[in-house]
């Protein structure tokens, strides 16, 4: 049997508006939860460091992050299981190992993504940090709370995404990069940096990233067979909004680098965006701060509570209220302690690196192996033969991240 025929054997209904709008704000969950307050930082810092020929990293990233999205996505929605399900229908109790490794690292990411949004408030207004926290929450508190949550949060990430977008968008064309080198730096770097690839893979497809669209488009129903072409446009499409979002931002940046502007080696991005769109250009990367981590707490704070609830046994309503718990202790956290310790963000960092291979291990062993649980689907080898190499890669990702938290613990 081969793919076409399993998905002309249940052809997918025509979307209805509500339906496109999942999907779009499958897409958006995924990618904006990408754009986060250390996706901004990670961009700028290589971007200064490689300059031009930074390019190449992004592009590398973006065709290893399409190899593994649609393997992931494939199979969680033709499985109609979310990733910890397949876990332990893989291996008992191994679903409950990877709940366990994203709380961890969840949790300490989003006191991070909380800390980023009051950083941004306070760009944006000169208020206190702690009170723009607080603002972000409140409003990621609203979207949770409303009786159409899934919508909410669908379009909230849209809207979010789209900002970012055109805010970056201008301060690239007010920056004027040199696109001509850039354009052949994607192809032919003038440096190559294995630093730069690896980070920007992990940045993008660890933790919870790469579950955050899947397992938003089970919870709406889109899911079996039928539904093929839907989840695999899906995750390209996410893959390419996040990529669209790096190249802009990185335009942004090299054109400042490459006019020889000094940056501010403390606050590299919002200094750059100061000096291609003088106090505006400061004001908008607030902005586009605040959004990124008000994003990042929303598709981080929903996405652990589905690998600690199930599509199943928990209602839609019982999984708002476990994604507000978990925002108000994520606020309550960084009140207490400020921005989580260097530390904290090291052993997160490892606790995602373990989970990225054997999260996209059991994906890859249930597309190998386990036809039972896609419903009868005849896996494409060459589909899983790609997300199989990027598996190998994304253990090396998982090497790098342990090895600083063993160096931090052996001083």
């Amino acid at each position: 049997m081969s793919e076409h025929s399993s998905t002309d054997t249940t052809e997918a209904k025509s979307l209805t508006p509500t339906g496109r709008g999942t999907l779009l704000g499958a897409i958006f969950l995924m990618a904006t939860s990408s754009i986060g307050p250390g996706f901004i930082t990670q961009t700028t810092t290589f971007t200064v460091e490689l300059g031009a020929a930074f390019a190449f990293a992004i592009v590398v990233s973006i065709l290893v992050d399409i190899a593994v999205q649609t393997n992931v996505w494939r199979v969680i929605g033709v499985s109609g299981k979310r990733a910890q399900e397949l876990g332990n229908a893989s291996l008992p109790g191994l679903g409950y190992f990877m709940a366990a490794l994203l709380l961890v690292g969840g949790l300490v990411f989003n006191i991070g993504n909380v800390s980023g949004a009051g950083l941004g408030m306070n760009i944006m207004t000169d208020i206190n940090p702690k009170l723009g926290a607080i603002i972000l929450a409140v409003l990621a508190l609203g979207i949770f709370l409303s009786k159409k949550a899934g919508i909410a949060m669908d379009r909230a990430v849209v809207v979010l995404g789209a900002l970012m977008i055109l805010l970056t968008l201008y301060v690239a064309i007010t920056s004027g990069p040199p696109v001509g080198t850039a354009l052949k730096n994607s192809v032919v770097p003038d440096e190559f940096s294995a630093l730069a690839i690896t980070t920007l893979i992990g940045g993008t497809i660890g933790g919870y990233i790469i579950y955050a669209g899947a397992h938003r488009l089970l919870d709406a129903g889109v899911s079996g067979p039928g539904r093929v072409r839907e989840l695999t446009n899906s995750a390209i499409l996410g893959i390419i909004v996040t990529g669209v979002m790096r190249v802009i931002l990185f335009l942004a940046i090299l054109g400042v680098v490459h006019a020889g502007a000094a940056l501010d080696p403390d606050n590299l991005a919002a200094s750059a965006f100061q000096a291609a769109a003088g106090n505006v250009g400061y004001r908008l990367f607030g902005v586009i701060f605040a959004a990124a981590a008000l994003t990042s707490v929303i598709g981080c704070s929903y996405t652990t509570v589905t690998f600690l609830t199930s599509s199943t046994k928990n209602t839609a309503r019982q999984t708002s209220y476990l994604v507000v718990g978990f925002i108000v202790l994520s606020l309550v956290l960084y009140l207490s302690i400020g921005t989580a310790p260097q530390t904290l963000l090291v052993f997160a960092g490892a606790f995602n690196g373990i989970l990225l291979p054997v999260g996209i291990g059991v994906i890859m062993w249930v597309a190998w192996r386990r036809r039972d649980l896609l419903q009868g689907y005849e896996y494409p080898k060459w589909l899983a033969a790609l997300g199989t190499a990027a598996w190998v890669l994304t253990i090396y990702l998982a090497i790098n991240s342990i090895q600083p938290a063993i160096d931090l613990i052996t001083g």
